[in-house]
């Protein structure tokens, strides 16, 4: 399996992945009913989607997947008795193979939105730089001590912008507030310390760096709607979570609640933490008045059907490449595909499969060995005796601990084909230059195998070559 075999497998499987995990996560908030269990709850439901992309991934990726490795086997087949050309192609592939642009597709992607979250960041960048002047200082000195009271280590800055439309929280071990031009003039003082207390709450919950790593993963299972579904509940429980500690601190939820129906609802940018969630329902929750059915859990249905749909089109795509329906081994299948696999000829093997009784089989298999008998004239048929004596000792030399028979083999594959080499230069300890098992065969060329893997099984690896 290549890497971009492993890539497009590993974005299939983490759709019904992610899926189930959004599934139990849905059940779990019908039963959490505290902002933090429900956030944490969140959290991990997404950290459990990035794991499972990541261990998928992990698991499927080729032991060596950036070299460039050629492990071609013998594919032609001699035009003659004892005579013939060499043909190679690369190894087997494993599994199905599937579509490169499904992988082109989701590298387009992430890179689009992880340059939409770098553009992003820059806007934080410049807003926290442009615009900006530094708060009065007994503001400054108020939201030191609220700090102080909410036990936040870091020292906060407060500026007021011309550019903000909502308070916002930004940086992570250098932390600013910034507040909209005009706010800590236009606001009743209790309105604006729970404001503050709001925010301060952001930074004593690391939620800026959390928002960060947030929008990575966004970034990187930005296909998947469980993904954003399972984001969105992150940002609104941040910011009840939020909500009640500054309610807690200030004692005043009613307060709070008119200060937010105050504020102007809008986004600033993607790692700002102050700016998720619906104003509506957050006031609601503060005053405690029920809500209406949410709809939050479309996303979650609408995934369940993407995997139903990843579902039917990776089993046609395994019946696709196995819709061959597997052949009933008889003596003749046998003959066909394993007795003389590496030197019937493409034109015999058709004629062969158009046969339609077992006596029209028998006569083209003794006209198969009679054609390639260098002594017609005698009983015994030299040709055919050495070649099943080959087939034997591939067997007995090159089977695999994996249970593949040494005829299989590449190694099996050639001594059939030319018979046992002149000399074989064997390295069966890792213990040499190459620091893995290999061996060297001559003939009037040298052929190389080798065993990377250390599994017994020796692959060819390099073409033919006329020795020095």
């Amino acid at each position: 399996m290549t890497l971009t075999d492993a890539l497009g497998w590993t974005l299939l499987h983490t759709i019904w992945e992610g899926s189930a995990v959004a599934l139990v996560l849905a059940v779990a908030l019908c039963f959490l009913r505290a902002p933090q269990s429900r956030y944490v709850a969140a959290c991990g439901g997404l950290a459990v989607t990035l794991a499972g992309f990541a261990i998928t991934l992990a698991r499927l990726m080729p032991a060596d997947p950036f070299a460039q490795r050629v492990a071609p086997v013998l594919r032609g087949v001699p035009a003659g008795a004892g005579t013939g050309a060499f043909a190679f192609a690369s190894a087997h592939s494993n599994g199905v193979a599937l579509p490169p642009w499904i992988v082109m597709v989701w590298l387009a992607g992430m890179v689009l939105f992880q340059i939409r979250a770098l553009g992003g960041w820059f806007a934080v960048w410049r807003l926290r730089r442009t615009g900006v002047c530094a708060a009065a200082g007994a503001w400054q000195k108020r939201l030191t001590e609220l700090a102080e009271g909410l036990r936040v280590l870091r020292p906060v800055v407060l500026l007021e912008s011309s550019l903000a439309e909502v308070p916002v929280v930004i940086g992570h071990l250098k932390p600013v507030i910034l507040m909209p031009a005009g706010l800590l003039t236009g606001l009743p003082y209790g309105q604006i310390e729970s404001i503050l207390l709001h925010e301060l709450a952001h930074v004593l919950r690391n939620d800026y760096l959390v928002n960060l790593l947030q929008t990575v993963v966004e970034g990187l299972l930005f296909y998947h709607p469980a993904v954003w579904w399972i984001s969105s509940v992150i940002r609104a429980e941040r910011e009840n979570c939020c909500d009640d500690l500054a309610v807690a601190a200030s004692g005043d939820p009613r307060q709070f609640a008119i200060a937010l129906a105050a504020l102007a609802h809008g986004r600033s940018g993607v790692a700002m933490a102050a700016n998720g969630g619906s104003v509506v329902r957050r006031v609601r929750r503060l005053l405690k008045q029920p809500e209406g059915p949410r709809a939050g859990l479309a996303p979650v249905f609408a995934a369940c059907l993407i995997v139903v749909a990843c579902t039917v089109g990776l089993t046609q795509a395994r019946a696709g490449a196995q819709e061959s329906p597997k052949p009933v081994v008889t003596p003749y299948t046998k003959w066909l595909n394993e007795d003389v696999a590496y030197i019937i000829q493409d034109e015999e093997r058709r004629a062969f499969k158009r046969l339609t009784t077992d006596e029209e089989r028998e006569m083209f298999i003794t006209q198969f060995w009679l054609r390639r008998d260098p002594t017609p004239d005698t009983v015994e048929n030299e040709f055919k005796e050495e070649h099943y004596r080959r087939i034997a000792w591939a067997n007995s030399r090159f089977g695999t601990p994996s249970g593949l028979p040494g005829w299989k083999t590449d190694r099996g594959r050639i001594s059939i084909t030319y018979g046992p080499p002149d000399e074989i230069e064997s390295h069966p300890s890792p213990i040499n230059e190459r620091g893995f098992p290999f061996e060297q065969w001559k003939y009037r060329l040298i052929i190389d195998f080798e065993d990377k893997d250390r599994t017994g099984e020796y692959r060819m690896t390099m073409d033919p070559a006329p020795p020095k």
